[in-house]
């Protein structure tokens, strides 16, 4: 796996402080970068009806390479799992800078968080609560949000972590 992002509680310091500005200074105070998302034949990264923009399901691809596969657990453990979420939503984030055109523009309205989990697991709030930290961390008020995590019994290509989100303009 990649280098971890930071800690969950340094991020919402971060914002807490004022260390940083905008979105875009907090993510660079991270050493976090939005990833280019490659164009994909069969479907839209982000769509917009209105003036909501609605994002694709996003897995936790680094540099085109899925970080991690298997069954939250069974496979992967928990640490894991948000380690993959909070890159599933850096992803999430880089479409909607796509649709909206810069970071500092985006408000996030709603995150549905899937994650291929065992019926017994349970935790599915925890894996989901890294990425809303992080969003959170970033986007500061912006990135608080409406959300549900929801356990599945699989995802495209064995990820155990998928990320859809609705936002709009701040």
């Amino acid at each position: 796996m990649s280098t971890p992002i930071a800690p969950a509680d340094s991020r919402i310091e971060l914002v807490a402080n004022g260390v940083s500005d905008s979105p875009s200074d907090r993510l660079r105070a991270l050493s976090l970068e939005l990833p280019s998302l490659a164009d994909n034949p069969y479907y839209l990264h982000h769509s917009s009806v209105d003036s909501s923009f609605y994002i694709s399901g996003q897995l936790p691809y680094k540099d085109g390479e899925l970080l991690g596969t298997g069954i939250v657990g069974l496979d992967v453990e928990l640490d894991a799992a948000q380690e993959l979420a909070r890159h599933a939503v850096l992803n999430a984030l880089a479409a909607a800078v796509q649709a909206l055109g810069h970071l500092d523009r985006v408000r996030i309205v709603q995150m549905l968080v899937f994650v291929a989990s065992t019926p017994d697991f349970g935790l599915q709030s925890q894996v989901a609560n890294a990425a809303s930290d992080l969003l959170i961390g970033v986007l500061g008020d912006n990135g608080r949000h409406a959300r549900t995590a929801i356990g599945v019994a699989g995802l495209p290509r064995n990820s155990p972590v998928e990320i859809q989100m609705v936002c709009t303009e701040a």
